[in-house]
């Protein structure tokens, strides 16, 4: 018999366009003055503290009512960056493209987040932010103002894609209490 799927967790409906306009008072990061150039520094920075937060002993623990564990956060950063990877591939690589939906939930629970092994999902998530923070380094004077667009009819260029995409991680470090560098 496999394990229950983890409940507690209200799925996130918002959206978290604002963060493009005025500071998180949550987490404290302000996306509006973010420098998108910096996007490949500030991702590999942030992806070494959620390194270390995956280290950490009892990882795999909620230990707030209605929050993930650091683990299962950790595992989502992971595939916030591979997602923001391929849309960042395709803004860069096609004309104004459509991006897919994606359920973070449901990810998280067909995935079971709960249950991977924090060492792997450290390996995964250094490979995964440092390899997006290279493409945001490739990215030339002239492709910042490219567009895509998402299902719910948002629309980003490279780089409100980049301020976008620097909340997150952050964000979910404050989350689970860890230390959140400056990026």
């Amino acid at each position: 018999m496999s394990d229950p799927v983890p409940s507690g967790i209200i799925p996130d409906t918002k959206n978290w366009t604002w963060v493009l306009e005025r500071r998180c008072n949550d987490c404290g990061f302000d996306a509006s003055t973010f420098d998108p150039a910096r996007a490949g520094s500030a991702l590999r920075l942030v992806t070494d503290a959620w390194v270390t937060v995956l280290s950490t002993p009892g990882v795999a623990t909620r230990t707030r009512e209605g929050f993930w564990s650091p683990l299962e956060y950790g595992c989502h950063v992971r595939d916030v960056y591979r997602r923001f990877h391929e849309r960042l591939d395709l803004m860069l690589d096609s004309v104004d493209p459509a991006f897919e939906n994606w359920d973070q939930d449901a990810t998280a629970r067909e995935d079971r987040y709960d249950l991977q092994d924090p060492a792997t999902v450290s390996d995964e998530l250094r490979q995964s932010g440092f390899a997006l923070g290279d493409r945001f380094d490739s990215v030339r004077p002239d492709q910042w103002e490219r567009r895509g667009f998402r299902n719910d009819g948002s629309v980003f260029t490279v780089g409100s894609l980049a301020r976008y995409l620097m909340h997150d991680p952050v964000h979910h470090l404050w989350d689970v209490g860890a230390v959140v560098p400056d990026p």
